[in-house]
C-alpha cells in the first residue's frame, strides 16, 4: 500500500474568521417520524410530563445543537401555524399537502420552541411564503415576540405563555425557486414578496435576523440567477440567504461520491460571489452572510419515500426520508464539515438536515423502542464540541487525483480551528483516499508549548458498514498515530478516514 505524504501549515494568526456556533445548527420538520415517534412519543418510558423523550434529548445535548430551524421545509409552504396553538384537544387534524401525510397539530409552536429550549437550542423559525404571504408572518411575529396588549401577543398569554418566545431568526419561506415547493415563485415575485415581508417583519421587531430563500441546490437551472435578483429585492432587509445541498452514492462510486465537498466549496464560493456583485450593485455597505441551512447527505430512502407518497399516502408520521448511513457517508459529512468551517467569514448559520429519524443522526426504533447514533453523529459531534473559536487558513499541500466528475481531488482535506480561551488548537482531517494511507506534516511552531492531547479517528475496513440499535460498528475510537517533535506534528491517516488532532498545554 502506497502511503501519500501530505504538508500542512497552520498558524494563529492566518485567521479566517471567529466561527458562529450556530455553524452547528440542525433542523426539525413535521415530517415523517421526526416529531411523532421521534422528539415527542407520550407513552415511552423515558417522556417527560409533556411527552417528550428524554432519552432522545439527551442524545441532541450531546451534540451541543445551538439552533433549529422548524417547522420545515417544504411542509411550511402549507403550514397554518393558528392550527398549532391553543388547547391541543381544539386542533385540527389537516391535510399535510409537502408529504402526502395527515398532520394532528399535537405538538405546535409554543411545545416546540419550549421543548428546543430544554434542549439548550434557540429556534429558527420559517414563515409560509407558498399558500400564504405578509399578514400571516406578521401575525406569528407578533405572537411569538410581541410582549402583550395586542391581539395575537394577548392570544399567546391566553394559551400559557406570558413571557414572549423572543425568537430571533426567522427565515423567509422555503425552496420557492423549487417547482416542487407548494406556491412556488418566480425570482421577481419571491423577490418582492419576501422583501415586502421582510420590511413589515422589521418593523414589528427591528431586533430579529431574516433569511432570504436561495437556490435549493447548485444543481438548480436558476442559480446563481435566483440569488442575483431575489438579493437585488431583498438586500436592504435581510441578513442571510439561504443554501441547501444533498448528496448520494447512487452509482457506487467512492472515489466520486467523496469528492462532492468539492462541489459544496464551489457552490458556497458563487453564492459569496453573487452577494457581492448584488452589494456593489446596490452601492451597499454590509455583506450578505449565508445560512446553509439544509445540508447531508440523502438517497437510501428515496424508493421507499415515493412508494408511502403515491401509493400509501394520508398517514400519521410515517416513516418516510430514514436513510440509514453508512461509514462512508460519515466521511463525507466530516468533508463538508470541513467546508462549511473553511467559509467561517461568510457561512455564519448550517444546519444539519434532519436531527432525529428523518435523514438523521439519531434514530429511533419505530413504535417508542431504543435510540440509537447513526455513523454522521460523530463527525458533528466532534466538530460541535472542538471547532469553537477561530477558523485557521489551512495551507495544505496534498498528492491530486481524479474521479468519474471531479479533477484535481485532494487525498487529504482539513481545517484547524483555535480556541484561545481553551489555548488549544484542533485539526479535523479527512484522508479522502480509499486506497492509500497518507503522513501528514503539520507545522505548529506558532503555538508554542503545545503538546498533542489526543488524536481521535473514525475508520472502517468496511466503507458500506452501519450502525443500528445496540450494534455499533461504526464508533470513534483513540489513536497514537500523531507525534510532535520541534513544533512539527507528524499524524498518520489511514486510508478513508475521519481524524481529530487536537493540541494544547
Amino acid at each position: 500500500m502506497a502511503c501519500n505524504k501530505v504538508k500542512m501549515v497552520i498558524d494563529k494568526e492566518f485567521r479566517i474568521a471567529e466561527i458562529d456556533e450556530r455553524i452547528y445548527g440542525s433542523f426539525i420538520e413535521h415530517l415523517g417520524r421526526a416529531v411523532y415517534d421521534g422528539i415527542y412519543s407520550p407513552e415511552h418510558p423515558t417522556a417527560d410530563e409533556h411527552g417528550f423523550r428524554n432519552d432522545v434529548k439527551e442524545m441532541i445535548k450531546e451534540l451541543n445543537v445551538p439552533i433549529i430551524r422548524y417547522p420545515g421545509g417544504n411542509f411550511v409552504s402549507s403550514f397554518n401555524w393558528e392550527d398549532s396553538v391553543g388547547p391541543v384537544s381544539e386542533r385540527p387534524r389537516r391535510l399535510e399537502l409537502a408529504w402526502k401525510s395527515i398532520e394532528e397539530n399535537k405538538v405546535g409552536l409554543n411545545e416546540f420552541t419550549k421543548w428546543a429550549r430544554s434542549a439548550g437550542s434557540d429556534v429558527m423559525m420559517a414563515v409560509n411564503l407558498g399558500t400564504r404571504g405578509i399578514a400571516d408572518a406578521c401575525n406569528i411575529l407578533e405572537y411569538c415576540n410581541h410582549p402583550g396588549n395586542t391581539k395575537y401577543s394577548d392570544l399567546r398569554i391566553s394559551h400559557g405563555y406570558k413571557e414572549p418566545h423572543n425568537i430571533k431568526t426567522w427565515c423567509l419561506g422555503n425552496e420557492m425557486d423549487g417547482p416542487w415547493q407548494l406556491g412556488h415563485k418566480t425570482m421577481e415575485e419571491y423577490g418582492r414578496l419576501a422583501e415586502e415581508t421582510a420590511r413589515a417583519m422589521k418593523i414589528i421587531d427591528p431586533s430579529i435576523e431574516l433569511v432570504s430563500c436561495g437556490s435549493s441546490s447548485l444543481t438548480m437551472p436558476t442559480f446563481p440567477d435566483w440569488e442575483a435578483v431575489t438579493l437585488q429585492h431583498t438586500y436592504d432587509y435581510v441578513d442571510y440567504v439561504s443554501m441547501h445541498q444533498y448528496y448520494g452514492n447512487g452509482k457506487g462510486d467512492s472515489e466520486d461520491f467523496l469528492a462532492c465537498s468539492d462541489d459544496m466549496d464551489q457552490f458556497i464560493r458563487t453564492v459569496i460571489a453573487t452577494c457581492d456583485y448584488v452589494k456593489a450593485k446596490k452601492r451597499g455597505k454590509k455583506d450578505i452572510k449565508i445560512s446553509f441551512d439544509e445540508w447531508n447527505v440523502w438517497y437510501h430512502s428515496n424508493a421507499a419515500d415515493n412508494d408511502i407518497t403515491e401509493n400509501h399516502p394520508w398517514q400519521v408520521a410515517p416513516p418516510m426520508l430514514e436513510d440509514i448511513y453508512n461509514f462512508e457517508d460519515a466521511l463525507l459529512v466530516g468533508l463538508m464539515l470541513i467546508t462549511l468551517l473553511k467559509h467561517a467569514d461568510r457561512v455564519k448559520m448550517a444546519c444539519l438536515a434532519q436531527l432525529v429519524n428523518v435523514i438523521a443522526p439519531i434514530m429511533t426504533e419505530a413504535g417508542g423502542g431504543a435510540v440509537w447514533k447513526q455513523t454522521i453523529f460523530y463527525p458533528f459531534m466532534h466538530a460541535s464540541a472542538f471547532g469553537r473559536g477561530t477558523a485557521l487558513l489551512p495551507v495544505i499541500s496534498s498528492p491530486k487525483f481524479d474521479t468519474a466528475t471531479h479533477a484535481d481531488v485532494t487525498a487529504v482535506e482539513a481545517v484547524s480551528v483555535y480556541n484561545e480561551e481553551k489555548d488549544e488548537v484542533t485539526i479535523f482531517a479527512v484522508n479522502r483516499s480509499i486506497k492509500d494511507d497518507a503522513e501528514m506534516t503539520i507545522d505548529v511552531r506558532s503555538f508554542e508549548g503545545y503538546r498533542i492531547l489526543e488524536h481521535i479517528v473514525l475508520e472502517s475496513d468496511d466503507l458500506l458498514a452501519e450502525n443500528g440499535p445496540f450494534n455499533e460498528k461504526v464508533a470513534p475510537k483513540q489513536t497514537s498515530q500523531s507525534s510532535l517533535d520541534g513544533g512539527m506534528v507528524t499524524s498518520l491517516l489511514h486510508k478513508a478516514s475521519w481524524n481529530v488532532i487536537r493540541l494544547g498545554k
